[in-house]
């Protein structure tokens, strides 16, 4: 029997075996939270990486992306809105001293590292405010010496001694009437304004339907699942909902809704409400033409036998057939 042999391993090694050198330099430190993130696309994590590797004051934009990355606009868009869902990313909008706006972003290699610098900027302390001097306040003077000189006054000739003046009889002033109070206008409660919409609203054709406006409803509250950027309030929903209904009357599926008002969304969209109304109304469908339908099968007559002949023929009702009648 051939001896055991205890230095031969068990069984035969598998999975990825790492071999590595010392890193000086041309290297970024990424966690592995971002790397190994469970819920993100692989282009997203990719994008983190790419982004944490840059140096500070480099342009990250779409367009910018897309000339360094062989990804569509498309990919790098939802992927820039992952990062940002996830705390990764934070994109915010500032105006200049021009009157431009510009996009600011931050890149963070962790979710804790926002609160972290969130924190750090309530504790900075605040620039001193002007001081305030009260009213009541004595403020010194102090003398400062001319820089021109200044001719001395002539002396004044002497003014002539004044009569002391005669007291005149005081009359009592009547008191003042004050003045009568001025009624208030009653106040007047100012409508609440509809969403703002480049155009009016299509209208469905049979607004009685609670099962088609339900749809819509939800159509329009669905669309934060595709991009959390189109957030509707109930206000907006209840405005809306006729111009989805509309297109539902016109043959247009939920999906076809949604792909159609969710599709390409501007960069620093400020008003979800204003731009789903717009696509309502300048992109609503055509009116399908009703499709022809074929004519329902009718069965033939049944076999009958010519009572003369007894040729079988289709007929109703027995006889005779077309050869045999007179």
């Amino acid at each position: 029997m051939a001896s055991v042999h205890f230095t031969a391993p068990s069984r035969a090694t598998y999975g990825v075996r790492h071999a590595n050198v010392r890193l000086t330099g041309r290297f970024t430190v990424v966690s592995n939270d971002l790397i190994q993130h469970p819920e993100m696309s692989v282009v997203a994590r990719m994008l983190g990486v790419f982004i944490q590797s840059v140096p500070s004051g480099t342009p990250i934009g779409i367009k910018d992306l897309v000339k360094r990355l062989s990804i569509g606009e498309t990919a790098i868009a939802k992927g820039l809105r992952e990062l940002a869902l996830f705390g990764y990313l934070e994109r915010t909008l500032e105006r200049l001293p021009g009157g431009r706006i510009a996009t600011r972003t931050v890149s963070y290699n962790h979710p804790r590292a926002a609160t972290v610098a969130r924190c750090r900027a309530e504790r900075a302390p605040a620039a001193p405010a002007d001081a305030v001097v009260p009213a009541d306040a004595v403020v010194p003077l102090v003398a400062v010496a001319p820089s021109v000189a200044v001719a001395p006054l002539s002396e004044a000739p002497p003014l002539p001694p004044v009569s002391a003046p005669v007291s005149a009889p005081v009359v009592p002033s009547p008191l003042p009437t004050p003045p009568e109070p001025v009624p208030e206008p009653p106040h007047r409660q100012e409508p609440e304004a509809a969403p703002a919409a480049a155009d009016r609203l299509p209208a469905p054709r049979d607004p009685d339907n609670p099962g088609r406006h339900r749809l819509a409803c939800e159509v329009l509250a669905e669309l934060r699942r595709v991009d959390p950027r189109l957030l509707l309030g109930e206000r907006d929903v209840r405005y809306l909902a006729g111009g989805v209904e509309a297109w539902l009357e016109r043959g247009a599926g939920a999906e076809a809704v949604v792909a159609a008002l969710a599709a390409k969304l501007p960069e620093g969209l400020r008003n979800p409400a204003g731009l789903i109304a717009h696509r309502l109304t300048a992109q609503l469908p055509p009116p399908l033409v009703p499709l022809r339908r074929a004519p329902a099968f009718v069965l033939p007559d049944p076999f009958v036998n010519c009572t003369k002949c007894e040729r079988a023929f289709r007929s109703p009702t027995p006889g005779t057939c077309k050869g045999c009648s007179p």
